[in-house]
């Protein structure tokens, strides 16, 4: 079995494969001050709730962008696996995530394994909404080739600086309110958040298909996907484990030994 591990700024996304089939996700809020020993606590009643021990995992993949807890991760698998976790970067991605930017290493390692999932489940060109901490879109061109893409204040920290700020509101569903003009306060943050997030990508989307000179899939993940991709006019499909499929393809890419060592050279 493999173990891949999505570590977010607010939650943390667990996926076990077998080969190429995802049988188990839980998803569970991050907390960046666990040590590796909290870690492993958290994952063994979850792993026994399958049936499964660490016994069973054979590799542990792991995209992070809490770099306290990418060193926790990996403790964690040289304790119960015996040998390093793959820790997704630009650079342990390698041949499938070719790109001109400029700086590579500075790119999170969930752009990365998102950008590479989609172009395995979707082909090139490809454009993906990563509904998170913050809102991501990514682009990979024509060839393949990853271009780079946006980072936005996600929805949910958005709403709670809002929510902060303004005294008098507060917090609300994040439903589709199906009224363009709110006739009350709660419908009103409604369209705000929930419809003007929709907006934002559909925006943003049609000044990249114009710069790009074509248009593409648009592939929307991230925890708040499902609720958002109905109201988008640009989203052409949601998928929740785009990023575990990601991660996936990237542990296969660093199957031997050798290269899985690598990953720790650069800092893990």
């Amino acid at each position: 079995m493999l173990l891949a591990v999505d570590v977010g700024n607010t939650q943390t996304v667990i996926g076990v494969y077998e080969g190429k089939d995802l049988r188990h996700r839980w998803r569970f809020s991050t907390n960046k001050l666990y040590t590796p020993d909290e870690l492993r606590i958290k994952i063994v009643p979850l792993l026994a709730s399958e049936d499964m021990a660490f016994d069973d995992v054979h590799g542990v993949v792991v995209s992070s962008v809490v770099p306290r807890l990418t060193d926790a991760w990996c403790e964690v698998t040289r304790r119960t696996i015996g040998r390093p976790a793959v820790v997704c970067t630009a650079q342990t991605a390698g041949s499938l995530f070719p790109t001109s930017y400029p700086n590579p290493s500075e790119i999170g390692a969930d752009r990365v394994a998102d950008a590479v999932g989609a172009c395995a489940l979707y082909g090139s060109p490809v454009v993906v909404v990563d509904f998170g901490t913050a809102t991501n879109i990514e682009v990979v061109d024509r060839d393949g080739k990853f271009l780079g893409g946006v980072i936005a204040p996600g929805m949910d920290t958005a709403a709670s600086a809002l929510f902060e700020h303004a005294t008098k509101l507060g917090a609300i569903d994040y439903v589709n309110p199906h009224t363009a003009i709110g006739t009350n306060t709660v419908q009103a943050m409604q369209i705000g958040i929930v419809v003007g997030e929709a907006e934002r990508v559909d925006g943003i989307v049609a000044r990249m298909f114009d710069q790009l000179g074509y248009e593409a899939p648009v592939v929307a993940t991230g925890g708040l996907a499902a609720r958002i991709a109905p109201l988008s006019r640009t989203i052409t499909e949601a998928n929740p484990d785009l990023t575990l499929e990601g991660l996936r393809l990237v542990y296969e890419h660093c199957t031997d030994q050798e290269e899985a060592v690598a990953c720790e050279r650069i800092g893990y």
